[in-house]
C-alpha cells in the first residue's frame, strides 16, 4: 500500500465526538485479495484503526474508525489500491470507538447478490444527482423501485416507490424476473429508477437490469442519505425515515437522528409503539421477531444482554456489545 498518497480530509475535530468514522466502498479489479488483505490489515493496525472491511475480486466495502489523522492516512492508503482513486467515502464522528478490533475479510462479493457476471465497472445505470431526482421520478412513465430490504422500506421510502419485500439483497434478482412481465410487458419501454441507502446496492442492481436487457435504467447518486442531506424538506418526495446501519438506527431530512430504536436480537428498527409492546424485551425480542425465535434462543440473548450490561457498568467493552451509546453522527462529504 502506498504511503505517499495525500491524506483524505475528514470532518472538523469535535471534542464531544473525537473519533472519526469512514464508511466506504468501491467496485474495482482486485486480482490478489489475499495479498491486499495482508497489506490493508497491517496498515490499519499500525495506524490504530478498527472496523471491518470486505474484500472481493469486485472491490472493497466496509466501515473503519480511528483518530482523525490516522483515519485520513488509512483512507488515503485505501484510495491507492488498484482502481480505488475515486472511492466513495461517507464520514461520521463518534463519541467513542464503535468497534472492538480490526477485521479484513475476503468474500465472493462486497455486497451479496449471487448473480454471476454482474460487473458495475463495465455496465451500470445512469447516475442522477439528488437535485434532479424529483423531476425524474415524477415523470409518468417511470417505474420507481426501492432495492432495500423489507425492514428498511417499512420505516420510509420515496412516494410511489415499489417495495419488492425482499428479506435480503440476494432475493432481488428472483423478484425482478418474476415481476418483469408485469412491470415491462406489453411492449412498454419505461424508464426504471432505483435507489438504496448509500449507492452500492443500486450500482449492482442497475448493472443486473442492464444484463437482463433493460437499457433505460437510472439510480440516485449518493443514495438516500445524499438526497436527505441536499434536498430541502419542503421540496422532498421522501416519506418517513431512512434506516442506517449504525447506532443512529434511522435519520430524517438534514440527516437528523430519527425516532426509531433497534432490536438487538433481529437488528430491525423498532418504533415507540413496538417498544411498548409486551413482546419487546431489550436485547432479547421485539414484535417483529418474537415468533421467529425459540425460548432457548431468547434465553441466550437474555444472558448475552445481561453480560453486556455488566461490562458496560464496569466501563469495559464486551465483544458484540449491543448497549453501546449512540456512537455515530454522519458528516457526508
Amino acid at each position: 500500500m502506498a504511503d505517499l498518497v495525500q491524506p483524505h480530509p475528514v470532518p472538523p475535530a469535535d471534542t464531544d465526538l473525537p473519533v472519526s468514522v469512514a464508511a466506504l466502498y468501491k467496485f474495482a479489479p482486485f486480482e490478489d485479495c489475499a495479498s491486499i488483505r495482508e497489506a490493508v490489515l497491517a496498515r490499519c493496525l499500525a495506524l490504530g484503526i478498527k472496523g471491518t472491511l470486505i474484500l472481493a475480486p469486485e472491490g472493497i466495502n466496509g466501515t473503519i474508525a480511528g483518530e482523525d489523522a490516522a483515519l485520513a492516512q488509512a483512507v488515503a492508503a485505501l484510495r491507492a489500491l488498484p482502481g480505488c482513486a475515486e472511492m466513495e467515502v461517507k464520514f461520521a464522528r463518534a463519541a467513542t470507538m464503535p468497534f472492538h478490533r480490526m477485521k479484513v475479510r475476503i468474500k465472493r462479493e462486497i455486497v451479496t447478490m449471487g448473480e454471476k457476471g454482474i460487473d458495475p465497472r463495465a455496465s451500470v445505470g445512469r447516475y442522477v444527482a439528488p437535485a434532479d431526482w424529483n423531476a425524474l421520478i415524477s415523470e409518468p412513465d417511470v417505474i420507481l423501485i426501492d432495492t432495500r430490504n423489507d425492514y428498511e422500506v417499512e420505516i420510509g421510502s420515496f412516494k410511489g416507490a415499489i417495495n419488492p419485500r425482499t428479506r435480503s439483497f440476494s432475493d432481488f434478482p428472483a423478484w425482478f424476473r418474476a415481476q418483469r412481465d408485469r412491470l415491462l410487458g406489453e411492449g412498454r419501454t419505461p424508464k426504471v429508477a432505483m435507489f438504496c441507502t448509500g449507492g452500492i446496492r443500486c450500482e449492482k442492481s442497475t448493472a443486473f437490469l442492464k444484463q437482463e436487457g433493460v437499457e433505460a435504467v437510472f439510480h440516485l447518486q449518493g443514495g438516500i442519505l445524499k438526497y436527505l442531506e441536499e434536498v430541502r424538506a419542503q421540496d422532498s418526495l421522501w416519506e418517513g425515515e431512512c434506516f442506517v446501519f449504525d447506532q443512529r438506527v434511522a435519520v430524517g431530512h438534514g440527516l437528523a437522528p430519527g425516532r426509531f430504536g433497534l432490536c438487538h436480537a433481529c437488528r430491525r428498527p423498532v418504533s415507540a409503539a413496538d417498544q411498548a409492546s409486551p413482546l419487546f424485551e431489550s436485547g432479547v425480542s421485539c414484535p417483529h421477531c418474537h415468533a421467529e425465535r425459540s425460548d432457548a434462543q431468547r434465553a441466550r440473548y437474555r444472558e448475552r444482554h445481561h453480560q453486556e450490561a455488566l461490562a458496560l457498568a464496569r466501563g469495559a467493552a464486551h465483544v458484540g456489545a449491543s448497549l453501546a451509546p449512540q456512537a455515530a453522527r454522519f458528516t457526508p462529504e
